[in-house]
């Protein structure tokens, strides 16, 4: 069997944690930036987990094994 090969998107997008939890950026953070308060893109800009729901399906195409 071949050796299974990494999402390449979805590696740039998530990082693994030291305990094993999933990073991500927020998003709506691009564009049209004027409209939204200051306190709204600060809160923006911390990165924050992937929900639990979503954390396996993320593994799964983020590490090699």
């Amino acid at each position: 069997m071949p050796k299974l090969k990494t999402n390449r998107s979805a590696a740039k997008r998530f990082k693994v944690t030291s305990s094993g939890k999933i990073k991500r950026e927020k998003s709506h953070r691009s564009h049209i930036l004027t409209k939204k308060s200051a306190k709204r893109k600060r809160k923006l800009r911390a990165a924050t987990l992937v929900s639990n729901g979503d954390a396996k399906r993320v593994k799964k195409l983020i590490l090699k094994d």
